[in-house]
């Protein structure tokens, strides 16, 4: 099959390329930043999705029989206002565009996010958005489009990702595989935490069972994407703690966490805006959030990886980064 792969150069992206190169698909990547490794054995096409002429041309001309759209603006910038993330508004009119004149175009995945509600509210439908964030509301622009559209006309679907993990996560992530790794990392209260997540290969596995089922299974349905099981942060860590072969986690009890996340507001709002712990990283940290994740299972069978080879393979690039 002749996929696009927008985003292609960013988390996901990568992964997802690289297991549809392994099971034959002819990949265009399209990114405004180049790949970080070599784009071998798959066209890689620099370009923003926000350049509708060139965007649109470079989809029609390759022949594409269906696009996973994940190019997106994802930080939490709250400075810039919707504006300042078109990428997520116009950038999914440019795909969809792209869909409608392209001849050959038979499926589209359009990737949103979990962020369309805030953290822990519990959503009555699948248009019942509650976004807390810029990014957020420009994500809600981007579905509203889609649906508005009906996805250009062929058999689409959206999804939204949970919180994703694995090989070649952000920064941000990385600074906190290292705490866990120095000892630094603590568990806040003894509460299990149930969160929903999504190893990067599991959630691989579901955008290309999107891609090969009949088209019924998927049209016009949104899904969130990742592990079926919710999970207990202080597991997750743990079981990354022991691929890591680092030290046990200790627990922090909850109202000391509380002392310091106000000193850490106090810390940020006289400037120190990287000192690591705050009201907001707290709340974060203790809010549960968990998705329906059957609607996922029904369509694409049973994930590839348990969390115990999933921490392994994290490890195992983390520590080959050190």
């Amino acid at each position: 099959m002749k996929i696009v792969v927008t985003g292609s150069s960013g988390f996901i992206g990568q992964h997802l390329v690289k297991a549809l190169i392994a099971r034959g698909d002819d990949v265009l990547g399209i990114d405004k930043n180049d790949p970080p490794a070599p784009a071998d054995g798959y066209r890689f096409e620099r370009c923003d999705i926000l350049d509708a002429d060139r965007f649109i041309a470079l989809v029609r001309d390759f022949g594409t029989e269906a696009i996973a759209h994940l190019a997106a603006r994802a930080d939490l910038d709250e400075k810039s206002g919707l504006e300042g993330y078109a990428a997520n508004i116009a950038g999914v009119e440019n795909v969809v565009r792209a869909i409608r004149e392209t001849p050959s175009m038979r499926r589209a995945i359009f990737t949103s996010t979990q962020l369309v509600c805030r953290v822990g509210y519990k959503p009555s439908s699948d248009t019942d958005y509650m976004p807390n964030t810029t990014y957020g509301a420009s994500k809600v622009e981007g579905e509203k489009i889609v649906r508005r559209e009906d996805g250009g006309g062929v058999a689409w679907c959206i999804v939204r990702p949970t919180t994703v993990w694995g090989p070649g996560m952000s920064a941000h992530y990385q600074r906190f595989f290292r705490m866990i790794r120095k000892g630094t990392y603590f568990h806040i209260g003894r509460k299990p935490l149930m969160k929903s997540f999504g190893y990067v290969g599991n959630v691989v596995h579901q955008y290309l069972r999107m891609l090969d089922v009949p088209e019924g299974q998927i049209h016009r349905r949104m899904f969130y994407v990742g592990d079926f099981e919710p999970l207990a942060l202080q597991r997750w860590s743990d079981e990354l703690a022991r691929a890591f072969g680092a030290r046990p986690i200790r627990t922090l009890p909850a109202w000391i966490a509380r002392i310091a996340a106000r000193i850490g507001d106090v810390v940020n709002a006289v400037g120190l805006r990287r000192f690591p712990f705050n009201s907001f990283r707290l709340n974060n940290v203790l809010t549960q959030y968990t998705f329906d994740m059957e609607p996922t299972r029904a369509v694409c069978g049973e994930n590839p990886y348990t969390l115990t080879s999933a921490a392994d393979a994290t490890a195992r690039w983390f520590l080959g980064l050190r």
